[in-house]
């Protein structure tokens, strides 16, 4: 076997055949994801050529990680792409008295922007930056819609689309719209505002984003209508969404069954669950991604009777697990093993700060087991396959979240020699114990490079955390405009101890 031997590959589109080894390979055979022990991988251009042991052809370079696992890249269907606003809740609550619902006067007064168009290109590359390093491939983004003036942007995807092509990540993007919003009134209840003529002209504006944008950049830029959650949502917002993403086949995706009080405002304006609403509507299909299934009938946090897991299992539609964000917040869907013996399509999603695919499922494995009283109620082969083939097939994508012959080479090297990770037993079961998403310090999209040794050319690490931290700065100094009551930055977090500050300063 001939070909160049190198401890990194070079950056940019390879020419000819590129044969990667490690200790570990994830290969994909007879349609289940397998363990090669001293495994060979063998792309050309954007595709796998060969996966397994003894390739017998030429290559032009070749490349040994050593004490690695050499697997697919993670497929996250709600990946953080913002600055994470839900960080600010964490002991800051209920959200209702923290900013993180609109105030009557607020909404009265004309929401605003709280962020710069420069301060939302740049948190994308931010966002996108961190994907990348913690071995996403492939991204659906999500953001904080609280502190816009009402939806996303045209401008800012096509941003966000060049963005992606120029780090190399594979992404599905629509700017997000709504019909209307949460509102608190000024004796703490809960209610919603509509604006059905500027959320149909949202809608309007992200599917011509859909028709325009499709298929950029070789095929790395893909397209997704994102409406908002479904409490701010009107019927025919949703009827027409629908019809849209069926006719372009795209995805669809829709926050549903995510908290108390969206289940109780959809019951209350609609007469039926989140998911029976969508249904009504036509739009439960194949193509719908539903983040977070965590309120649903037959749960302990829901004591309507009904047949919310059986309606989205009929439809074909896929749950977007995102157990970190949801534990955070007091939530856990019960369970992820209950909901795969249902037969629910699942896949994963990370929605909050770190963007750590791995600490998800260490997370989503823990309160699964913890919710069902049994330690063998998942493995962590369940939670390797729902960030990987799961979230592929979710998009309809067969050439993505396995190595096989024919897929795309959207490929991570694990590092298996960090000190953290103590013992090395199975590779899987190591990351699911011990590992970080920053333990991927190779990845590869498409062939090309996007990640070598934690690094990414152009990106400045030091800077982009300087440059994050002052923007989240200025979003935390405006909080008190949008909060209830309008109280003083102090009042809205406090502080885990005390703090004396220098005198003077």
């Amino acid at each position: 076997m001939s070909g160049v031997a190198s401890p990194m590959l070079p950056w940019g589109r390879l020419d000819g055949r590129t044969l990667l080894t490690a200790r570990w390979v994830v290969g994909h055979v007879g349609g289940r994801h397998r363990l090669f022990e001293q495994g060979e991988l063998v792309f050309e251009g954007e595709r796998v050529v060969f996966v397994g042991h003894g390739f017998p052809g030429e290559v032009a370079r070749r490349v040994d990680y050593g004490a690695a696992l050499i697997g697919p890249g993670f497929v996250d269907l709600d990946a953080l792409s913002d600055l994470d606003t839900t960080i600010l809740g964490y002991d800051n609550g209920p959200a209702w008295k923290k900013g993180r619902v609109w105030p009557r006067d607020y909404v009265e007064g004309g929401p605003v922007e709280m962020v710069s168009t420069d301060e939302l290109v740049f948190q994308k590359r931010y966002a996108f930056a961190h994907l990348l390093r913690n071995g996403i491939t492939t991204a659906l983004p999500i953001a904080s819609l609280f502190y816009r003036e009402w939806g996303e942007t045209w401008d800012e995807f096509a941003s966000a689309g060049e963005i992606a092509e120029g780090l190399g990540l594979r992404v599905y993007l629509g700017p997000a719209y709504r019909t209307g919003n949460q509102v608190v009134e000024a004796d703490g209840t809960i209610g919603t505002v509509f604006d059905e003529e500027r959320g149909l002209a949202g809608l309007a504006e992200a599917v011509r984003f859909c028709e325009a944008f499709e298929g950029r950049a070789g095929g790395l830029v893909r397209t997704m209508l994102a409406p908002d959650r479904v409490e701010t949502c009107t019927p025919e917002l949703v009827r027409r969404g629908a019809a849209a993403a069926r006719e372009m086949g795209v995805p669809l995706r829709q926050h549903c069954c995510q908290s108390r009080i969206e289940y109780e405002l959809v019951l209350r304006l609609r007469g039926m669950s989140p998911p029976e609403w969508l249904e009504s509507l036509g739009a439960l299909g194949p193509w719908a991604l539903l983040p977070h299934g965590t309120f649903v009938s037959g749960s302990s946090r829901v004591s309507r009777p009904g047949r919310d897991l059986e309606i989205i299992r009929d439809s074909g539609a896929a749950i977007v697990h995102c157990p970190l964000v949801s534990a955070r917040g007091g939530n856990v869907i019960e369970s992820f093993a209950r909901y795969r013996r249902t037969g629910i399509r699942m896949g994963m999603g990370t929605d909050t700060w770190p963007a750590d695919m791995v600490a998800n499922m260490q997370a989503g494995m823990m309160l699964c087991r913890v919710v069902e009283s049994d330690a063998m109620a998942c493995r962590s082969e369940d939670y390797y396959d729902a960030a990987t083939v799961g979230g592929a097939d979710a998009l309809g994508r067969p050439d993505l979240g396995r190595l096989a012959v024919g897929a795309m080479a959207d490929i991570t090297v694990f590092d298996l020699s960090a000190p953290h990770l103590g013992q090395v037993i199975d590779p899987i079961q190591t990351m699911m114990i011990a590992g970080r998403g920053t333990d991927c310090s190779t990845v590869i999209v498409g062939g090309r490079a996007s990640v070598q040794g934690g690094a990414i050319p152009g990106v400045d690490w030091k800077d982009f955390t300087a440059r994050a931290q002052a923007q989240f700065g200025r979003v935390m100094a405006g909080y008190p405009r949008r909060t209830l009551g309008h109280p003083p930055v102090e009042e809205i977090f406090s502080s885990a101890y005390p703090v004396e500050r220098r005198p003077g300063a």
